[in-house]
């Protein structure tokens, strides 16, 4: 039912404006569904409202979001001229960048893409990796597998990469990336899978105050994910130009 790894909502913007700089400088394409402010990248969508945050990325369950980049050496100099925040290491195909509102962003090169940049994954740390795997098993259909220390599960656009932390992280609600999003094929047989599962939504299915095609819930992961469900988030052909 899972149609793509559609969303990693900044709900908490400051600026909405700086926040759209932002990744559009990474290559994302501003887009709107009627009145959502939305950057498409291939996988998934950067929804942008302001709201104040209750803190940033770091932290909180999702630690950052991953994408990757065909070439390292033709962004590079992109970011450093556009005055970005660039954390680089030991290795130069890896490098963290940090947007508005404390967001931390993760860009791995990967030369086999097909496009300049792409999705790769969601990073959550939690005291259990195999348990939130299973989770998203379960519920998402996600493919379960592991990259360097971490355990992964795939969705289509994207991977939830679970990294092992110490101590449990903050639930995200609130914070600069409030929650992560999946697009559904049929919200109201999702839900009724999840409510057999004995998950239930934060609130009934509502449509969406800003595009009246949206219709979307919420619910929570056991670690303190917000996870909103869609369906109707990606623009019609209309709406593809940023207002």
């Amino acid at each position: 039912l899972v149609d793509r790894s559609a969303e990693l909502l900044d709900a908490n913007a400051a600026d909405v404006e700086a926040q759209k700089r932002f990744w559009t400088q990474l290559g994302g394409v501003a887009v709107n569904n009627e009145k959502l402010e939305m950057v498409r990248f291939p996988g998934i969508y950067v929804v942008l409202r302001k709201q104040e945050s209750t803190g940033g990325t770091v932290g909180s369950v999702v630690n950052h979001v991953g994408l990757h980049v065909k070439s390292m050496n033709d962004w590079m100099p992109k970011w450093k001229a556009a005055g970005l925040t660039i954390e680089t290491g030991n290795n130069p195909k890896q490098c963290f960048l940090t947007a508005p509102d404390n967001v931390r962003v993760e860009i791995i090169e990967d030369s086999t893409i097909s496009t300049p940049v792409a999705m790769h994954h969601i990073h959550i740390f939690a005291t259990d990796q195999l348990a939130v795997q299973a989770w998203y098993v379960k519920h998402f259909g996600a493919i379960a597998g592991s990259r360097n220390a971490f355990q992964t599960a795939a969705v289509p656009g994207g991977e939830i990469t679970i990294a092992k932390a110490d101590k449990a992280q903050v639930p995200m609600k609130g914070r600069s990336v409030d929650h992560i999003g999946f697009e559904v094929k049929n919200l109201d047989q999702f839900l009724k899978k999840l409510h057999e599962d004995g998950i239930e939504p934060e609130a009934p299915i509502r449509v969406s105050a800003n595009a009246s095609k949206l219709r979307l819930a919420y619910i929570f992961d056991p670690w303190g994910t917000y996870i909103e469900l869609t369906e109707g988030l990606p623009p019609t052909s209309t709406q593809s130009a940023s207002r």
